[in-house]
């Protein structure tokens, strides 16, 4: 090599070791691009160049010099970088602009996008040299842009996570701003101020289904017009939400009223009430996790009107006594009706109340068409009070439930809504999961209840892990989460305290230890037949004496 090969050689070193500390010292895509760019064009002399980068599957120019906005609006559309040079636009593109180069921008992982670089200012072609150091070039500055990416991605995660965070801070509040009015009309008020606080709604309606007669309780629409249209439409069979291009075919009429979306108020897949929505003052569409809120927001309101609706029946029948009876029935619809069926499990669960309302909580709810969570709960207390912070974890679990976010960070956020709005030292143990029906496993997280039972030939394992009660302070510590795989003939049986504590009439427990005896060796029978045999055996040793706590239990076999 000669003296001159070996300058050019060094000075190429330095000015890419240069290059590099330059390049990784923001971690700005837009910085990035443009040096990258411009080191190009000065180092080989061209007066024009592109980089495209690939955004959900397609190659989008970034940045670019020497191109007017018209060629850069008109560059292909191209989703696949391994036929790039094989697509016809792209060749025209090349062919029409006079690029002289073209090179790929790849990690060990993928290409992340290319480069083009335009005719040299002294017309000569790209030597192999240049191509290596063009090569080389894009190898230092790939980490550098995919880590720019990288960090854009985890910014829009985490704005996304704000918002959802936020959102379900706002459904916290809103349920127990809904519990503090007495009249339908100040309900729907509230429903409507907190719909067009988030989405700045310019009209809008709430329609309540009171048998036959649909009551139309706040309208921005024209109301003489919304009586006659509600008349031409069955709306309470209306189950899911009608975004705006549904409405424009199935309700036309109401379209061209100004309704955008229709959403409806359900309560146990019933509905009760149907929110009308206009367009957005800022013209946005409605996104799909918008239309999750106002829905959420809607059963929160559509259970507060229905409360009230049975709280009012049961004044005018009698006092205190007919009103507590009402309160236990509202509280055994927010425990399921019925117990799913499943392929791949037999699911039997029992719940008695000590006093007219109670605090221990069960649930089973269904998130797609292989998957289901489970969950029981118990408030601290007895009566009306635990039960409303009851119906609370059962609303919050509903709507968490949507969002299908992971288990550990949910009841992380569970216990903070709750240690934020709790008071006189309430708490609650809470024990959920989700099991799988195609795969049977088991993912859960136990924040301080009664470590459910795993039965497996005859053995015993404590399901334990997870974190604090929820209500006695902010997390400090994520919640652990395990994963168990199921096998044909397990049995899981989840219970409250209420039934190791029950007493006798000489006040002696029941004890964990008979309830762990009893589970083996009734393990061989169904799991409607455990959870009957085990009730028995509690009536039995309690025979006599009064019941002092609530009793929930729900026994699950893998078949």
């Amino acid at each position: 090599m000669s003296d001159l090969d070996n300058i050019k050689a060094k000075r190429n070193l330095t000015a890419l070791v240069e290059f590099s500390r330059i390049i990784n010292s923001s971690l700005d895509l837009e910085f990035i691009l443009n040096n990258v760019l411009l080191t190009c064009m000065g180092k080989f002399f061209v007066t024009k160049g592109l980089i495209a980068l690939k955004i959900n599957g397609i190659i989008i120019p970034k940045s670019s010099k020497g191109f007017t906005n018209d060629i850069i609006n008109n560059f292909p559309q191209i989703e696949s970088s391994e036929k790039l040079f094989e697509d016809n636009s792209f060749k025209n593109f090349l062919a029409s602009n006079n690029i002289a180069v073209v090179d790929k921008i790849s990690s060990p992982q993928e290409c992340l996008g290319i480069v083009c670089l335009g005719e040299k200012l002294n017309k000569t072609s790209f030597t192999e040299d240049d191509t290596e150091f063009l090569r080389t070039i894009l190898n230092i500055s790939a980490s550098a842009i995919q880590n720019s990416i990288m960090l854009d991605e985890l910014k829009r995660v985490n704005r996304a996570l704000d918002r959802r965070v936020h959102r379900l801070n706002s459904l916290f509040e809103l349920s127990k701003e809904f519990g503090m009015f007495s009249e339908s009309a100040k309900v729907a008020r509230l429903l409507v101020y907190s719909v067009i606080g988030q989405f700045l709604v310019s009209k809008f309606a709430v329609i309540l289904f009171n048998g036959e007669h649909p009551n139309i309780l706040e309208s921005k629409f024209d109301v003489s017009e919304l009586k006659n249209l509600i008349g031409k439409y069955n709306f309470n069979e209306i189950e899911n939400s009608v975004p705006k291009n549904e409405v424009e075919e199935k309700f036309p009429l109401l379209q061209k009223l100004g309704v955008e979306l229709i959403v409806p108020m359900q309560m146990q897949s019933e509905t009760k009430g149907l929110i009308l929505l206009g367009k957005r003052v800022n013209n946005h569409n409605y996104t799909e996790t918008d239309i999750e809120f106002i829905y959420s927001v809607g059963c929160l309101a559509i259970i507060s009107l229905e409360n009230q609706r049975l709280f009012k029946e049961a004044l005018d029948k009698q006092k205190l006594e007919e009103e507590l009876e009402i309160a236990r029935g509202i509280q055994k619809n927010l425990l399921p009706r019925e117990i799913p069926k499943y392929s791949n499990y037999e699911i039997a669960a029992l719940n008695i109340s000590s006093q007219h309302v109670g605090g221990d909580y069960y649930d089973i709810i269904s998130l797609d068409e292989k998957n289901f969570c489970i969950a029981i709960g118990d408030v601290s207390g007895k009566g009306v009070p635990a039960a409303l912070l009851m119906a609370n974890i059962q609303a919050f679990l509903r709507i968490i439930c949507k969002h299908g976010m992971d288990l550990s960070e949910a009841t992380g956020i569970i216990n903070d809504l709750i240690t934020s709005n709790t008071s006189d030292g309430k708490f609650i143990t809470f024990f959920w999961g989700m099991l799988n029906d195609e795969s049977p496993t088991l993912q859960y997280v136990n924040a301080g209840h009664n470590p459910p039972l795993l039965i497996r030939n005859k053995k015993i394992q404590k399901l334990e892990l997870g974190g604090i009660i929820l209500g006695v302070m902010k997390t400090f510590m994520p919640y652990v989460t395990e994963t168990i795989g199921l096998e044909k003939d397990d049995i899981i049986i989840l219970f409250t305290d209420g039934v190791t504590e029950a007493k006798n009439i000489n006040d002696e427990e029941f004890s964990d230890e008979r309830l762990e005896r009893l589970s083996v060796k009734y393990s061989k029978l169904s799991a409607e037949e455990i959870l009957s045999n085990i009730k028995n055996e509690v009536q039995s040793f309690t025979k006599g004496a009064l019941q002092s706590d609530d009793i929930t239990m729900l026994i699950i076999k893998v078949l």
